[in-house]
């Protein structure tokens, strides 16, 4: 399993609250994009999110996390929340909005980011089962999902 569709299906339906958003294959799993930024995103089991290095330094404290260390070194903004710490709808809530909260005012990404991306296409993954309402996303990675 390259992420958990459980946990993706449940992001994906606390976000439409908080922001409009974009969903992406990354990192092996699902991120989801806002302003063009990656937010957070599902890896196997963990939810990942970007927090920025304050951020981050203030929810390494808390429980059920650790950092985000995929290749080896660990990334000084982003963050692994275990299964245990998202069990709650309130706690993946809360975690989510932290996360908003940084991509909505984290700094606009180099040019030849911005490029990049623009170039790429999205690719969104299939509904998973029933009660997704459609929603339109924003950004370099647009388009419709319903």
């Amino acid at each position: 399993m390259a992420y958990d569709p459980g946990l993706a299906d449940r992001v994906y339906s606390i976000l439409p609250r908080l922001t409009t958003f974009a969903e992406k294959k990354m990192f092996g799993g699902v991120a989801y994009m806002v302003n063009g930024k990656m937010c957070c995103g599902v890896v196997k089991s963990d939810l990942v999110l970007r927090l920025g290095p304050e951020g981050t330094d203030f929810a390494l404290t808390q429980r059920h996390t650790r950092p985000m260390d995929f290749t080896g070194k660990p990334l000084k903004s982003m963050i692994y929340v275990e299964p245990a710490g998202t069990t709650s709808e309130e706690d993946l809530e809360t975690w989510l909005r932290r996360a908003v909260d940084f991509a909505r005012h984290a700094p606009k990404a180099p040019e030849a980011a911005v490029a990049k991306s623009k170039n790429e296409k999205s690719r969104l993954r299939p509904k998973t089962g029933a009660g997704h309402a459609p929603v339109t996303v924003a950004g370099p990675f647009g388009g419709s999902r319903s």
